[in-house]
């Protein structure tokens, strides 16, 4: 057993989930909020179903008045590439939450197939076989 790694991985689950997860955790009514931390043209072109918005630069801002300290928070942006969700939890982190990092952000929520909107309404995108299993809410991980 390496003691070494398995305070790495369990670290790292403690600060991390996924897009499976999260819809997991949202059709079981897990408590938590979901927080979309792109810019307003990124939101507006389509989000996470059940998601709030808040731009990184506006976390400290508009945090303490939209959501109490007492709750979870799930943050994501764009994709793998890019690290703006890491800042956005840092930022929640800084004020006193509980906060993971959705990896994989909001590519990889609507390639496997999670429902998203925009102002419209819902936002089709075709489901990826390679980053999750076609029709299936789950990859059973």
């Amino acid at each position: 057993m390496d003691a070494t790694a398995i305070a790495h991985f369990r670290t790292k689950l403690a600060f991390e989930t996924d897009p499976a997860d999260v819809f997991r955790d949202q059709t079981d009514g897990t408590p938590f909020v979901l927080v979309d931390t792109r810019s307003d043209a990124a939101w507006e072109q389509g989000r996470a179903v059940g998601a709030v918005h808040m731009p990184t630069r506006a976390i400290p801002e508009l945090a303490p008045t939209g959501i109490p300290l007492d709750t979870p928070v799930v943050v994501y942006c764009w994709s793998p590439g890019c690290n703006g969700g890491d800042k956005a939890a840092l930022a929640f982190a800084g004020l006193g939450y509980a906060v993971r990092l959705m990896i994989g952000g909001f590519e990889y929520w609507a390639r496997e197939g999670y429902p998203v909107e925009n102002d419209d309404g819902p936002v089709a995108f075709a489901e990826d076989a390679l980053v999750g299993l076609v029709g299936s809410p789950a990859c059973a991980c």
